[in-house]
């Protein structure tokens, strides 16, 4: 535990401008970032008398080792700063979010020439328009399924739409009227990109002139007396109406808006917030954050407004922005607001009216999202708590195994040897931290491939001259490593450790056949009890690394053998090959594809289409072999 007092850096060195800072401990890592109008204020207050220091703060100063800073021109700046770094780095004194799932939105790909709208949870594309988020994935299918009755845009994979295309038939949703099938030309590429435009602006909440248009034309088919098409308005007409039954109207006005509220207690903050369109909730989601930072609630509010906006923005910025607490400097962030929306957005805390009333629905929401995540991780909590007691008593380790890796080995007869590496911290997975090795000694068996991975995850690496400390996350040592296999990979791994100074790390190895538990220097295995928490959590952390270590050899191996049809083509290079397969879906489609179909490939003449085709139909060509001969 180190003294604040021997890193403090003098008064006079610390400047006076905005800026961000970051705590890093004897280790180089970083263990805390934060950002400040007057750097020297600010940085002065961490020093004061460690006993009126908050305790979260008192634990930060005294892991710290040293505390260095970068000054920037305006708040704005800083605020950039100090979230690229928080991202970075993932310095443990800074907020914890308790929700780590991605949430779904309706993607509309504008950009391509037949654009087509699916559920999405991913990063912002350039030309695609997202709706959203949803709290559920459904919500946005059953959404969609009403619309394309109305809006009969395509909902297919690009696959499914070259095939129907090569074909000349559309697929099962072209024959039902919820496509208009644009890949066999059943409208007009004008048409299609019309009716596109009046999905997104149905979407962004215009709704009122589509239902007056259909109803309008429902009633001019019944006047004359074209029942079957007025029947045809009529459902879609209900279709329309279902939609707009999922979101809710909130204001009479086009509000364009996004509401934040929240609910605390002394350890987490429940997140409410509403995403309102057009004057509907057009999306909701609900998260915890754990408090692990020194902060005022309008601090962590600012938090979760980093978090929302400033990842990879699925969606830009509304024109608002209502918090249930006042900010301590909402100029700032109107100004980092706007920049990223392009136009002028509006941080505030609304007093009166309805947005008052939704906001006090957002702050009962955070309310229950916190009564529920604490009710759920109280119980959650004593059973992690049991399994991590139960693995120190029974593996005799000096304290419970917080952090806890585990490697597993995948491969078919020697080839494409990877390796997953899987960590789990107070008993939960902790994906972000995953890792994957692709085994480089050559024709490595089992052992030596455990080797060769327990080597490269401990060998300590030294930085660079003149470089920044080693920051990397994975400089913090587990409490227990845990290998799929018995006593012969416990002892590989055991000899790896000792040979990188890593000799009082505990490595263990769970059997799969019996569910032993191997140790080094062991000769017969320690059996948990077949009910006991600390087994079960031993079976879910060696099925999690076994999972990873498949899919990746999988990934691998696939990539390996599509690889290997094209590679040797002479004139057919990596992007070529590339754009062959785009194109065509599958090595499967390009093997049926002829040789004008080829040359419709953008780069592929006839010469090199010849080439092509001639090597994807070799076996086919060459002459049978004489088995009775």
């Amino acid at each position: 535990m180190a003294d604040p007092a021997s890193y403090r850096p003098a008064v006079g060195d610390i400047p006076t401008d905005p800026g961000v800072y970051r705590f890093r401990d004897d280790r180089g890592r970083v263990v805390y970032v934060g950002k400040a109008r007057n750097l020297r204020s600010r940085l002065n207050s961490y020093f004061a008398d460690p006993s009126g220091l908050h305790p979260r703060t008192r634990s930060m100063v005294t892991t710290a080792a040293s505390v260095d800073w970068v000054t920037v021109g305006t708040e704005v700046e800083a605020l950039s700063l100090e979230y690229s770094w928080i991202k970075e780095y993932d310095p443990r004194f800074n907020v914890k979010y308790r929700d780590d799932k991605s949430y779904p939105y309706l993607a509309v790909t504008v950009g391509e020439a037949f654009p087509k709208a699916a559920v999405v949870r991913e990063a912002k594309r350039k030309g695609t328009r997202y709706f959203g988020p949803y709290a559920h994935a459904w919500a946005i299918r059953d959404t969609l399924d009403q619309l394309v009755r109305v809006f009969p845009i395509r909902t297919c994979r690009d696959g499914v739409f070259r095939r129907a295309k090569q074909v000349g038939r559309p697929c099962l949703l072209g024959y039902i009227d919820k496509c208009s099938a644009p890949c066999v030309g059943r409208i007009e590429p004008d048409d299609y990109r019309a009716l596109v435009d009046d999905f997104c602006t149905f979407m962004a909440g215009q709704t009122e002139p589509f239902v007056r248009a259909v109803e309008r034309q429902m009633r001019e088919a019944a006047a004359r007396l074209d029942y079957e098409d007025a029947a045809r308005y009529r459902d879609r007409l209900g279709a329309l109406t279902r939609a707009l039954e999922k979101n809710a109207v909130v204001f009479d006005d086009s509000t364009d808006a996004d509401l934040i509220g929240v609910a605390e207690d002394d350890l987490q903050m429940g997140v409410q917030v509403f995403h309102v369109r057009g004057g509907r909730i057009r999306g909701e989601r609900g998260f915890v954050l754990e408090k692990a930072e020194d902060l005022t609630t309008a601090g962590y509010v600012e938090r979760v407004m980093q978090r929302l906006y400033a990842d990879a923005p699925v969606i830009d910025p509304p024109k608002e922005v209502l918090v249930s607490t006042p900010l301590d400097d909402s100029r700032a962030w109107n100004t980092w607001l706007s920049d990223l929306r392009g136009s002028r957005v509006v941080v505030r805390t609304p007093q009166r009216g309805d947005k008052r009333a939704l906001m006090a629905t957002a702050i009962s929401n955070a309310e229950g999202t916190l009564r529920l995540h604490t009710a759920r991780r109280s119980a959650d909590l004593t059973t992690r708590s049991q399994a991590l007691r139960e693995l120190q008593e029974y593996l005799s380790l000096p304290d419970a195994p917080l952090r806890i890796e585990c490697i597993d080995i995948s491969t078919l007869q020697g080839q494409d040897t990877v390796a997953s590496l899987v960590v789990f911290e107070d008993g939960l997975a902790r994906k972000r931290d995953y890792r994957s090795f692709v085994i480089r000694t050559p024709h490595a068996d089992d052992l030596a491939s455990m080797t060769e991975v327990v080597t490269r995850r401990f060998r300590e690496r030294e930085p660079r001259p003149g470089a920044e400390p080693v920051t990397d996350r994975f400089a913090y040592p587990p409490a227990l490593l845990v290998v799929d296999g018995g006593a012969p990979q416990v002892r590989a791994a055991q000899d790896a450790l000792m040979a990188v100074g890593m000799s009082d790390l505990q490595v263990v190895g769970l059997a799969k056949r019996l569910e032993e538990v191997w140790l080094p220097d062991e000769s017969d295995p320690v059996i948990l009890p077949r009910t006991s928490e600390a087994l079960y959590l031993l079976q879910r952390v060696r099925d999690e690394a076994h999972r990873t270590a498949i899919a990746l050899h999988r990934k691998r191996r696939g990539k390996r053998a599509t690889a290997s049809v094209l590679d040797g083509i002479p004139g057919l290079g990596p992007a070529k090959a590339k754009s062959l397969l785009r194109h065509f879906g599958s090595v499967r489609s390009l093997r049926g594809a002829t040789m004008d179909e080829l040359r419709e490939v953008a780069g592929i003449g006839p010469s090199l289409a010849g080439s092509v085709h001639a090597a994807l139909h070799e076996d086919e060509a060459s002459p049978p072999v004489d088995h009775q001969g």
